[in-house]
């Protein structure tokens, strides 16, 4: 009697540990396997949260199939500490053991809400987005302007209060560095002083990607070290018939390149017509160079120059002077400064706006006053029609 029982205890035990097995192989297949979800999603984690509430949040919106085996796999993992406040981006399909890892590395927030402000020529825009996962791409919800008397939108501040927003500060190509400055300490999220504003044309335009209390001089160094290396690798890169001799002086001619057109494949050719000019002696006579020399890069004219302006002689006005002005006259992005030393191969020595945003060129001087007079006739075709 005592063998049968045995026996019997024997077979139970073997089928039961058969069926744990199938159970936990089951559940590993279940954490491990492609997920439910057929479009992104947004999943933000509150400052506080744990992964109880994540994994029933995460199976309410479909995606994944089991809150507890996500529960049982994350503590297989040995990640149950490891969950970290933000707000993830999760693909298409991921399955539970991507997802772990996905909410549990840190770093910033990769969807969700996200403040830009837009350090611009002629003002600094703070822009309030939000990133449709579907289709990842960013739409504005709303729109201020830091440092101003302007009121703040309501949605602004619900936003800044939220712990998974990012941040970004956006360089337009052309800004100065004076308007750079200016702008960080109008952004209130940031903290620190700035002793001195950084050389003209050692700032990357680009967007940066900062947190709230970020030292703004921190900022400004990383700024200087990209466009370092943006200078370094123009300069390895340049052509050998140039007239700039050295990599300050292609920023320089960079910068004046970048304030006259803002068309990528323009670059080339104004660069063919400043470097034919340098070639034969002929000064520059471009007005960006004259409006420097008046602000100095803080702030913008706001007008037209006149012809007393044209006429004064300053380090930068290149209608007086010959050659290129002694600084750059803006923060010239990669494209201008790759064209500063690979200019098109032209004989070009004119250019002038031809009504469509972009310039007519011109090798003599004959063809430039043609293209003059299109461009006044438009210019007056316009007043008219204000």
């Amino acid at each position: 009697m005592w063998r049968s029982v045995a026996s019997n205890a024997i077979t139970f035990l073997i089928v039961a540990i058969f069926l744990v097995s199938g159970v936990v192989l089951w559940g590993q297949r279940q954490y491990t396997e492609a997920g439910p979800l057929d479009e992104a999603i947004c999943v933000r984690v509150e400052r506080g949260s744990n992964f109880s509430r994540v994994s029933e949040s995460l199976a309410a919106d479909g995606a994944i199939t089991n809150a507890q085996i996500f529960r049982v796999g994350v503590d297989y993992s040995d990640k149950t500490t490891d969950l970290k406040a933000g707000a993830y981006l999760v693909p298409p399909h991921a399955s539970m053991e991507q997802i772990v890892d996905i909410v549990t590395k840190g770093g910033a927030s990769t969807c969700g809400t996200e403040v830009v402000y837009r350090v611009g020529v002629n003002a600094l825009v703070g822009e309030v987005r939000e990133l449709d996962p579907a289709t990842g791409k960013f739409s504005e919800v709303a729109e201020y302007y830091p440092g101003t008397d302007a009121e703040v939108p309501a949605e602004v501040t619900r936003v800044k209060e939220m712990s998974d927003t990012r941040y970004r500060i956006a360089l337009a190509e052309g800004v100065t560095s004076w308007q750079i400055v200016d702008s960080l300490k109008k952004v209130d999220i940031l903290a620190g002083e700035v002793a001195a504003v950084p050389a003209e044309g050692t700032l990357a335009p680009d967007s940066y990607e900062v947190t709230k209390g970020e030292d703004r001089s921190a900022i400004l160094g990383r700024m200087e070290t990209l466009q370092a290396s943006r200078v370094a690798e123009a300069w390895a890169n340049r052509a050998d018939d140039i007239q700039v001799s050295t990599p300050e002086e292609m920023v320089v001619l960079a910068s004046i390149i970048e304030k006259e057109t803002g068309i990528a494949q323009e670059r080339p050719w104004v660069s063919s017509v400043f470097t034919n000019r340098l070639k034969q002696g002929v000064p520059l006579q471009t007005d960006p160079t004259v409006i420097y020399g008046i602000t100095k890069g803080e702030g913008v004219l706001g007008r037209g120059l006149r012809q007393s302006e044209l006429r004064r002689e300053t380090p930068w006005n290149t209608y007086v002077i010959r050659g290129l002005p002694p600084t750059p006259i803006a923060n010239p992005g990669l494209e201008s400064l790759m064209a500063a030393v690979n200019p098109a191969q032209t004989d070009y020595m004119f250019f002038v706006a031809d009504g469509t945003g972009g310039h007519a060129f011109a090798a003599t001087l004959a063809e430039h006053n043609a293209n003059v007079a299109k461009w006044r006739k438009i210019e007056a075709e316009r007043a008219k029609s204000q």
